[in-house]
């Protein structure tokens, strides 16, 4: 019974996502890039970003809580050094963090 209920569901949630995005779609052409709400927007992406990795770096839980801490804060390090140094880029900043994360971390077992 609950199969046949999924899948009943399925439909509706296909429609909903798709409502959203398309109210999506509509508004966007109506926001100024450079406007407040933009500037909102990326203010709280940031501040999410920045708690996910603190929570990270402060407690981790799982095989994260099993490397060492002044790893994870040799890799926050450089990834903000790369964030900064290549004129504030997040997507590369992250990128760095997690390789110098997974470098560090299999130079320190392997050494």
């Amino acid at each position: 019974m609950s199969e046949t209920l999924a899948w009943a569901a399925l439909p509706a949630a296909i429609a909903v996502s798709f409502l959203w995005r398309a109210i999506g779609v509509a508004v966007s052409g109506r926001i100024d890039p450079e406007g407040d709400v933009f500037l909102w927007v990326r203010c709280v992406a940031y501040a999410m970003l920045a708690g996910l990795v603190s929570r990270m770096v402060f407690m981790p839980v799982g095989s994260l809580a099993e490397s060492e801490s002044w790893i994870r804060f040799a890799a926050v390090g450089i990834g903000l050094a790369i964030f900064f140094a290549l004129k504030r880029n997040l997507l590369i900043g992250i990128l760095a963090g997690i390789a110098a994360f997974l470098a560090l971390q299999y130079i320190w077992e392997t050494g």
